[in-house]
């Protein structure tokens, strides 16, 4: 509950920062929405050698703060989707499974532009468990199973750093990508290697002017 009141409170400060920012007509502040899609995995040790990455989905909304002439902070706050998929053979059967990991995500990057449409970021991510499920499939005959939500055996708060670039085809629409790579062990009381979410996002952010 503290890291979540300190996600938070990141982007509410970061908020109430864009509106005592000055603005010109020529570098305001402005709000916008975004999402696209989540390209996931979990770094692998041992037991994820089989290991596909999973698609998913992000969207949300962010704020873009202007801090000097090139440079501005983008916090967001995010609905994304993260997890892996594997493949295995067990008694001459073929099995696929899944896990999904639903979180909120508040992003805060720092973004250096470039050129005025083009720029490159960077910065932490602040994730907030919301649903953890597992899904197994038996590929010969076509049966699958879902598991129940097992986020109490995970950890709630999950940070992770971006990198990322984006472009503006106009002044409102443009397109981004960012790699996500996880700092923190997903598992609770993980007594082998850490595993950590790492995932590639590429989507659309409209900016409202």
């Amino acid at each position: 509950m503290k890291k979540l009141i300190l996600g938070l409170a990141v982007t509410a400060s970061s908020l109430a920062f864009a509106q005592q920012t000055p603005t010109t007509s020529s570098n305001p502040v402005t709000f916008g929405v975004k999402g696209g899609m989540n390209v996931s995995s979990l770094s692998k040790d041992e037991g994820l050698d089989d290991q596909k990455s999973k698609i998913g989905f992000n969207a949300g909304v962010f704020a873009n703060i202007p801090i000097a002439e090139s440079f501005s902070v983008q916090p967001e706050v995010l609905y994304s989707q993260y997890g892996e998929k594997s493949d295995y053979t067990l008694l001459g059967n073929k099995y696929s499974a899944s896990t999904k990991l639903d979180y909120i995500a508040v992003p805060v990057m720092f973004q250096y532009n470039l050129i005025p449409n083009l720029f490159v970021e960077a910065g932490p991510e602040f994730g907030f468990l919301v649903s953890a499920k597992n899904k197994f499939k038996n590929e010969s005959n076509g049966n699958s199973t879902t598991s129940d939500n097992y986020k109490d055996q995970l950890q709630t708060f999950n940070f992770g750093i971006g990198l990322g670039a984006g472009y503006y085809f106009t002044p409102n629409l443009g397109i981004t990508a960012r790699y996500v790579a996880g700092v923190t062990d997903i598992f609770k009381d993980n007594s082998g290697d850490a595993v950590r979410n790492n995932t590639f996002q590429v989507g659309l952010a409209y900016k409202f002017k």
